[in-house]
């Protein structure tokens, strides 16, 4: 029996770069993963991911932009500390695409164990400025690291569909080796 495998954009598309993990999503229109993979996008709808984080999958990758330090366009795979239900507490925040809160709500709603999480994260070149509400369109920069994520997803994807434990690798100059340090780091 093959692993299930959630892939997962998220992210806003009217602000600059953090339309990275819709664009990865619609760009794999173009180049489909197996049949046994999900891919959705899923924007800023953090209910609908925790609620999709319980659906039993083995494996979960979101693909999300993440301010890490990297120059922009750079990937990284992370591979956050995931809450548990006895570590929750009260309820966390239902609203908004905060990926380490949109984690510990499907902690708290589910009674089983979430899945393995990783992050597929791109290095943003451009952010909406905080007095604007509205920046749509990515930077060249992210908009070239689109396609790589696309072709490290169907590096990944075979990988975990034959050992959900196992650690996917991303090509140099990519960050990758020892999976990274805990915490999403998602903005």
């Amino acid at each position: 029996m093959s692993a299930r495998l959630l892939v997962a954009g998220v992210g806003n598309i009217f602000l600059a770069d953090d339309a990275f993990g819709p664009e990865v999503i619609r760009a794999l229109d173009r180049r489909p993963l197996p049949p046994e993979v999900r891919v959705r996008d899923f924007g800023i709808r953090g209910m609908d991911l925790a609620y999709a984080l319980l659906d039993g999958y083995d494996t979960a990758i979101l693909v999300d932009a993440a301010v890490r330090g990297h120059e922009p366009g750079t990937l990284s795979l992370i591979e956050p500390d995931l809450p548990d239900r006895a570590t929750v507490g009260a309820p966390p925040e239902a609203h908004g695409m905060d990926p380490v809160k949109v984690l510990a709500l499907a902690a708290h709603l589910g009674d089983e164990p979430l899945p393995r999480v990783l992050v597929l994260a791109c290095e943003p070149e451009l952010r909406a400025p905080a007095d604007e509400d509205i920046a749509p369109g990515v930077s060249a920069t992210v908009r070239e690291a689109v396609g790589r994520a696309v072709t490290a997803l169907h590096a990944m994807v075979p990988v975990l569909l034959a050992d959900p434990a196992a650690t996917p690798p991303l090509s140099r100059p990519d960050e990758s080796p020892a999976l990274s340090p805990p915490g999403c780091g998602a903005p």
